[in-house]
């Protein structure tokens, strides 16, 4: 089961995700899709790690998420934006590739028992991206999200905190 989660930047998507996975299991498991770019970004990927109380499993994979043992789990992957980086970078900006890529391992994880909770950021919804490259994956980033939702039992929308319940 797939449950989709998305919403712009700081509108409580990973804190309802997590709540969620907390009320379906005792013991959850969180995979994060981030690349430690830089200090400042690990310093933020520790907050998150403090956040999470010792009941959560974590890995860490940019991609290949069907291939951790996380079948018949409740489990939080967070997020699509980050994990498309990932499949962005790896597949030299190509849009049909790193979809191709992406739509692939939404379908293995669809195939595998568990509910999978699956956040994403709405970033076509913010300022039009200056650069082409920023354009392609905004692109890249709305194809991705449709996917999923078109995938997910569920899908929510947060917007300030609060859930919009669209399917």
């Amino acid at each position: 089961m797939i449950i989709y989660i998305t919403g712009g930047a700081r509108s409580g998507k990973s804190r309802f995700a997590q709540e969620k996975a907390l009320q379906l299991s005792k013991s959850p498991v969180y995979v994060a899709t981030a690349h430690i770019w830089d200090d400042n970004f690990a310093e933020r990927v520790q907050l998150h790690k403090n956040e999470r109380g010792p009941e959560w499993t974590t890995y860490e994979s940019e991609t290949n998420i069907h291939k951790l043992p996380i079948q018949n789990q409740v489990v939080v992957i967070d997020c699509v934006t980050l994990w498309l980086t990932n499949l962005f970078v790896a597949f030299d900006n190509n849009i049909e590739k790193s979809l191709a890529a992406f739509r692939e391992e939404i379908d293995a994880i669809a195939q595998l028992s568990g509910t999978f909770i699956i956040i994403s950021n709405e970033i076509g919804m913010g300022v039009h991206a200056e650069t082409e490259i920023g354009r392609k994956f905004t692109d890249l980033q709305g194809w991705a999200n449709q996917y999923v939702a078109s995938k997910a039992e569920e899908a929510i929308f947060m917007v300030s905190g609060l859930p919009l319940n669209l399917k």
